[in-house]
């Protein structure tokens, strides 16, 4: 798998299994990143927030984005369908079900070949 692609790529197309191993990625970072603040003691007040894990949030945002424009890209819709994931609960849910549990279209469309073929 190239992880490259996988996170920086606004173009190309990607298929649930690969999406899936990029969200996992994303959030064993966050979490050790969590973990680290508790071990170092860098949690902002008692919200349990830590700086670190707000940094790595913040630097995340752009490979999730990435990720979900691809993934929109397999079922043949542009990547800007993320902004769907600002409504409240719907947009969340939306996009589980579209990006995380349909399958992608068969065969090529306009954002490039199959890529289970």
């Amino acid at each position: 798998m190239d992880w490259k692609y996988l996170f920086t790529s606004f173009e190309g197309r990607i298929n649930r299994a690969k999406f899936w191993a990029g969200i996992g990625v994303l959030i064993a970072i966050s979490i050790v990143a969590s973990i680290l603040d508790a071990i170092i003691g860098l949690q902002i007040s008692d919200s349990g927030f830590g700086i670190l894990g707000l940094i790595v949030a913040i630097g995340s945002i752009y490979f999730a984005l990435a990720l979900y424009a691809k993934r929109w890209h397999d079922r043949d819709k542009s990547g800007w369908w993320s902004l769907i994931g600002l409504v409240p609960i719907i947009g969340g849910i939306w996009m589980l079900i579209e990006l995380g549990i349909l399958e992608g279209n068969r065969g090529p469309n306009r954002y490039g070949p199959d890529p289970l073929a």
